[in-house]
């Protein structure tokens, strides 16, 4: 008993902490990535997220190995499928970091007919058969309002899942049926993970 509620304890102490100190960011040269082979400039502010999952690679919780993930979808996209990046803008670990993908103002190659008016948030893992951790769901929610608080998203976007849009699976049945949770509250203006829009920490001015 008292393991089980160290561990609650532990889970809340994590999620209260990553709430006041807003997520952080991991930089394309964090990540040690290579530079695109050409960029499309994205108009912004979008009308629309776009949540995927990996599928492959799996799951990380450590950055050191997030930082892998990303370097192995780099190469998997930009050699096996001749794109001009790593597709998505922005990824998602375990580890609650943010990994800086295309970035807020450029195109993704991940969703056809919406890769030049959208944000392209990955969850790194193969999210099918179960959900993944609030931590991480927070990270993603934390993303979207940073997003908007900085320009790049509208505040009444539409959040999409990538199958709503698309012939696929992704992002797995297990995060799909949490999505559709947020579609709906988020369309009736009532979004069910916590709101921290005033403890985010803001982009410094230039």
């Amino acid at each position: 008993m008292l393991y089980c509620f160290i561990i609650v304890l532990g889970l809340c102490i994590g999620i209260n902490c990553l709430k006041c100190r807003g997520p952080e960011f991991v930089s394309r040269d964090d990540w040690d990535a290579r530079p695109p082979s050409e960029i499309g400039i994205m108009q912004t502010p979008v009308p629309y997220v776009v949540i995927h999952h990996t599928y492959k690679p799996e799951a990380c919780y450590t950055k050191n190995d997030c930082i892998k993930k990303m370097q192995w979808m780099q190469d998997f996209h930009q050699l096996n499928r001749s794109w001009n990046d790593i597709g998505y803008n922005f990824a998602v670990g375990g580890d609650n970091r943010i990994y800086v993908g295309r970035g807020w103002t450029s195109v993704g190659a991940h969703t056809p007919k919406y890769n030049d008016k959208s944000i392209e948030i990955t969850l790194i893992g193969d999210w099918s058969n179960e959900t993944p951790p609030l931590s991480q769901l927070i990270t993603v929610n934390q993303l979207i309002l940073i997003g908007i608080r900085e320009g790049y998203i509208i505040e009444d976007y539409k959040l999409i899942a990538h199958r709503d849009v698309g012939q696929t699976e992704c992002p797995g049945d297990a995060l799909y049926r949490e999505i559709q949770t947020w579609q709906n509250e988020i369309a009736g203006r009532n979004v069910r993970i916590p709101n921290i829009q005033n403890i985010i920490p803001r982009r410094p001015a230039n």
